[in-house]
């Protein structure tokens, strides 16, 4: 057991910044730690002997998140030990060194072997200590940063972990795929991730298996390029092959996909939402520009039409079905027109919802270097006007819904407001269920009537569950 000198377990906080893949590789972590006897308790409460910050790096401003909360943990306990690992130390491991006080900068491929390369990071330590004759000198006075980062390029085969809880969500995770064979000029994930690579259907069935025996009502499957899974495995498969053989085999749970790449999503995977009775009707794909000139510079390969008719299709084929779609305001060269073809094609799409990005530069990328880069002040006034947008569509969204029938999983907080319980339908719309004030419901599937649309939100009421 990894115990302090006074027998009480070691403690650990992780700090978890990005996308679903990185909160499931905190969960595996956390899950790998336990089991050898540390204590995990909440990040920065109270001294952490050790922290861990699993980084993004999608953008400039995470990682400007990624270093302050790095320098927030070494001021809570200079003398703990400090892990930084994902994207970002994967991506610039130098910057991540000049921080005093990190202990160890571990990339992807190095992050599930963390738990043994803590072993002997507390080895070192204690040795120091020992011949400081047991005087408490701050950790960064110790040790010089070790650097374990390898070639993403030569990454290995997916590994399954049976993860058997999420603390803090109501849904599980499953990541069933991991890295990216695009090359979007303005990305850095590829290089950060490596090529893609699948979980095999079998190992994937049981990871659901699993979570659905602990109490998971709702899991999602995500992965960093989602819609590319399957094509790496020999022989190859889908993700609606994966999809048919959940619904076969494993129907005790709902199953929900994160996002998908337009030209991923085929008539095989529509036909399928329209009719399958545990994967939720909701799909989120990538746009970034409503301009084809903009979308040629960002490497994308579609049409601003293929997208439209793609949605249409969609929104046209699967009853209720929620289209979320990213979108990015100010990448280099997009002037006013194209910024207004953007938002005047979205605004004709049937979507639900928009997640708005600022385009960050990114240093090793194409479009880092592009002309025509747009300052920050227009790319803050595009995301506001693209942001309002959204606000109209979630609105839209929910008003379509009232008098309906939803399926709501409840989850474990209140609506600050209101005091009602809260969670999100099938196809992805906040729920507030104003007869359930009480915790008891945390984790049920409800039958939940719609009664009233509110700033993008239904208000419901229980009619069964």
């Amino acid at each position: 057991m990894a115990t302090q000198s006074n027998h009480k377990p070691l403690t650990i906080s992780i700090a978890t910044l990005g996308c679903k893949v990185n909160q499931y590789e905190s969960a595996a972590l956390a899950l790998s730690l336990e089991i050898d006897g540390y204590n995990i308790i909440p990040f920065l409460n109270g001294d952490s002997d050790i922290f861990i910050i699993n980084t993004c790096t999608v953008t400039a401003q995470a990682d400007f998140q990624c270093g302050q909360i790095i320098r927030r943990a070494v001021r809570s306990n200079p003398h703990a030990v400090v892990i930084v690992t994902g994207c970002y130390a994967q991506v610039e491991p130098g910057k991540i060194a000049n921080i005093p006080g990190v202990s160890l900068i571990a990339g992807n491929m190095e992050k599930q072997y963390i738990p043994e390369l803590l072993k002997g990071l507390l080895n070192v330590q204690l040795h120091h200590k020992n011949e400081n004759n047991d005087k408490e000198a701050p950790q960064n006075s110790l040790l010089t940063p070790k650097v374990i980062v390898g070639n993403t390029l030569q990454a290995e085969p997916l590994t399954f972990i049976n993860i058997t809880k999420f603390p803090g969500h109501t849904r599980a995770f499953l990541k069933i795929q991991d890295g990216c064979n695009a090359q979007c000029s303005y990305c850095i994930v590829p290089f950060a991730r490596g090529r893609s690579r699948s979980l095999p259907i079998k190992e994937a069935l049981e990871g659901i298996r699993t979570l659905c025996q602990h109490g998971y009502r709702e899991i999602v499957l995500t992965g960093i390029h989602l819609g590319a899974y399957g094509e790496d495995l020999k022989p190859s498969v889908s993700l609606t092959g994966l999809l048919r053989a959940i619904e076969k085999r494993e129907p005790s749970a709902r199953i929900r996909l994160s996002s998908i790449e337009p030209l991923e999503i085929g008539d095989d995977l529509i036909d399928f939402l329209a009719q399958s009775q545990h994967v939720c009707p909701h799909v989120h794909i990538p746009l970034q520009s409503g301009n084809d000139d903009t979308l040629v510079a960002m490497g994308r390969h579609y049409t601003v039409n293929l997208f439209k008719e793609l949605v249409e299709k969609i929104s046209g084929r699967v009853q209720g079905a929620s289209i979320g779609v990213d979108v990015m305001a100010g990448f280099p060269g997009e002037n006013e027109l194209a910024f207004e073809r953007t938002r005047s094609f979205i605004e004709t799409l049937p979507i639900a919802y928009l997640h708005v990005f600022p385009y960050s530069k990114r240093p090793g990328t194409e479009a880092a270097v592009f002309p025509e880069q747009v300052n920050d002040l227009e790319k803050k006034k595009r995301v506001a006007i693209l942001r309002n947008l959204d606000q109209q569509k979630r609105h839209i969204f929910a008003e379509q819904h009232v008098g309906r029938r939803l399926s709501v999983l409840i989850e474990g907080r209140t609506d600050r407001q209101t005091g009602w319980m809260q969670g999100f339908s099938e196809n992805y719309i906040p729920v507030l269920i104003s007869d359930a004030t009480s915790g008891a419901l945390t984790n049920c599937l409800v039958m939940v009537k719609a009664l009233e649309a509110r700033e993008g939100k239904l208000i419901g009421r229980i009619i069964n569950g």
